[in-house]
């Protein structure tokens, strides 16, 4: 299984000049309010999960963590938005851009 680490997330969302302005401290520090900042953040949060490997709620919530301090309610995003599904504890990428156009 691919180990999410969420410093790639964090570089990645950096390099976006719309939302480099939601970072502090190499976390996100507040939630865009603006629906297409926001699907954009969780598409490149999306982007960690490796298609079809099934991630335990811990390491999904662990990993969160490491991006936004209220890691549930970014994981609520990523289900609701429809980029991760989840059952039976575990979560897996149902969406998000292909890596090589998200961030264009």
């Amino acid at each position: 299984m691919t180990e999410l680490d969420p410093a790639p997330v964090i570089d990645a969302l950096a390099a976006y000049p719309s939302l480099a302005p939601f970072l502090r401290d190499r976390v996100v520090a507040t939630m865009p309010a603006k629906a297409t900042r926001r699907r954009a953040l969780l598409n490149e949060v999306a982007l960690a999960f490796e298609p079809g490997v099934r991630y335990p709620e811990r390491a999904v919530n662990d990993f969160l963590h490491g991006i936004y301090a209220d890691h549930a309610t970014l994981r609520r995003y990523l289900v609701d938005e429809w980029f991760l599904d989840r059952a039976d504890g575990s979560y897996w990428r149902t969406g998000g851009s292909p890596e090589a156009t998200a961030r264009e």
